[in-house]
């Protein structure tokens, strides 16, 4: 678990480098041909680990409703996200991560409610199969957000 973790703060790594050198403006724009942007697919992988990992184990999470409802799955942005949103949204790339990895060091996570993810129809049974997931997950929108990054800078 602890290589999962650690190629998950790499990625997480690289959707921060996003973060730092693309405009608010980018940020936002949604380019023709595609139904989202740069930060949702950011802000979309933060709430799902957290969905995944802790909702599903009964525990905690380290983000508010609001968020949920604005990154879970099947939703779309909006609205532009101001400064302080991007802002927020950095600060928990890093912070949910930590926090997983004491947690997963402390035997936090005990129990687990299967769940089956609509992108590849597989059943989450425990909380690694769970990281497998979030691992891949979080690579496929690394991928999105690549693409829309050379979709604005054509």
């Amino acid at each position: 678990m602890h290589f999962t973790l650690d190629v998950l703060t790499k990625t997480r790594h690289f959707f921060n480098q996003y973060l730092e050198n693309s405009s608010l403006e980018d940020l936002n724009k949604i380019p023709e041909g595609f139904n989202n942007n740069i930060i949702w697919n950011i802000g979309h992988i933060v709430v799902t680990q957290q969905l995944l990992a802790y909702k599903l184990s009964g525990l905690p999470m380290m983000i508010d409703e609001v968020l949920i409802s604005k990154y879970m799955k099947g939703t779309k942005p909006e609205s532009d996200v101001s400064q302080d949103e991007v802002n927020e949204i950095k600060t928990l790339l890093f912070s949910t991560l930590e926090k997983t990895k004491e947690d997963l060091d402390n035997d936090v996570f005990k129990t687990f409610n299967s769940y089956t993810v609509s992108t590849t129809g597989n059943t989450l049974n425990t909380i690694e199969d769970a990281f497998d997931f979030i691992l891949f997950h979080e690579g496929m929108h690394l991928g999105y957000v690549m693409a829309l990054v050379r979709a604005i800078n054509g």
